[in-house]
């Protein structure tokens, strides 16, 4: 699951390869913008865990990840 998180003051947005579910991922999105959580914790496809301050997001956008090409053609 791809994730885009945008972050107050911060000139890039944070994108990761997380092994949440979309539904996990808007939980932990809403349980952190409600005041229940004080981070947003997602985990990526690594283990690795990024935390993000609750006050601190912009956006997050969340969507499946785009399909890789392989080869040189350029036909859609």
């Amino acid at each position: 699951m791809e994730v885009k998180i945008g972050v107050q003051h911060a000139p890039r947005e944070i994108s990761i390869e997380s092994v949440q579910s979309a539904a996990e991922v808007e939980k932990a999105v809403a349980d952190a913008l409600s005041g229940a959580a004080k981070l947003l914790s997602l985990e990526d496809e690594h283990g690795r865990k990024v935390l993000i301050p609750a006050d601190r997001l912009a956006y997050v956008e969340i969507g499946e990840p785009a399909a890789r090409r392989v080869g040189f053609g350029a036909a859609l």
